[in-house]
């Protein structure tokens, strides 16, 4: 019975430290995204570039993904309030049959942004590429993220370790039975951004750099 009570107390000890650690981690980068988020057009800061982060278009029921489609009516928003000069569409391109950003700039474009104002970052296999990569291979010191605010706050969080001065549009959230699965998902990611930031995690490919036009 000792052992029980001591192996139980051991349980009980590690459970405890892994959820405060977890609200911890969740609290810091909340608050740390959150200074630099804007919700309204109106009154966000004019940048260079955009980078809108990827996500799939449709859901593994074959319905429309409404993360994707308000990331793609946000930035459209910011582009026809001249809020933003040139777009990144930054994702996955996993195989001939999913490409994030050639998805993207095809919605784009279909929207009426001119496809010459849009570059395609098809390396952006995580946030923490999509972002490193603005800096590193697209040359932008500063930029505007778009994504929902959840997200954002996480790669506001990184892009400012990072010594880059992004902001984010927080694009429109929806509610649903999937917001619970994509906010377990997103305390785990949250997690792993700290152990990216303690193991100087680089992203999986950097490469030649892109000029994007400075007018």
């Amino acid at each position: 019975m000792n052992k029980l009570k001591t192996y139980l107390l051991i349980f009980t000890i590690i459970c405890l430290f892994i959820i405060v650690s977890v609200a911890l981690v969740n609290e810091i980068i909340t608050k740390s995204g959150n200074r630099y988020c804007y919700t309204s057009v109106d009154s966000i800061p004019h940048n260079h570039c955009a980078i809108v982060l990827g996500t799939s278009k449709y859901l593994a029921n074959g319905s429309r993904n409404l993360y994707y489609t308000n990331r793609i009516k946000a930035t459209v928003e910011l582009y026809n309030c001249y809020k933003i000069d040139y777009i990144i569409v930054s994702g996955d391109n996993r195989n001939r049959n999913y490409n994030e950003p050639i998805t993207m700039y095809n919605d784009l474009v279909s929207a009426g942004i001119p496809g010459r104002k849009i570059y395609l970052d098809y390396a952006g296999f995580r946030t923490l590429d999509s972002v490193v990569r603005g800096k590193e291979v697209f040359g932008q010191d500063s930029y505007t993220i778009v994504s929902q605010s959840f997200h954002n706050q996480r790669a506001i969080y990184i892009a400012r370790r990072k010594g880059i001065e992004a902001i984010a549009f927080n694009a429109e959230e929806h509610s649903g039975d999937i917001d619970f699965k994509v906010q377990m998902r997103e305390l785990g990611a949250r997690m792993l951004v700290i152990y990216d930031m303690l193991t100087q995690k680089q992203p999986h490919f950097l490469g030649e750099m892109v000029v994007i036009p400075k007018e």
